[in-house]
């Protein structure tokens, strides 16, 4: 084993606790983290309620286009495509 008697048993505990009062003793507080973690939970919140907001101006759009009347297309005149020509034709020249 690595400790065997009582004198290193009681050298092992007062190792650690010098080394918790050293840690307690040098650590800043921390008020820095503290404030940045409210500063993270803030942004969080305020991004929330902008995409809450969205979704509710999304949701009212899609109700009402949902209750619109749809939209007619107006009628292709007939022969309308039988006059048009494609980009190319066969034979390498443009239609001009």
């Amino acid at each position: 084993m690595l400790f065997t008697t009582t004198t290193q048993y009681i050298a092992l505990v007062v190792a650690l606790i010098a080394g918790w009062l050293f840690g307690l003793a040098s650590h800043p507080g921390g008020k820095k983290w503290k404030q940045r973690y409210a500063d993270e939970r803030n942004g969080h919140t305020e991004t929330r309620k902008a995409l809450e907001a969205r979704v509710a101006e999304l949701e009212r759009d899609n109700a009402r286009l949902a209750s619109a009347a749809p939209v007619s297309h107006a009628p292709i005149a007939p022969g309308a495509a039988s006059r048009a020509e494609p980009a190319f034709r066969d034979d390498g020249h443009r239609p001009l």
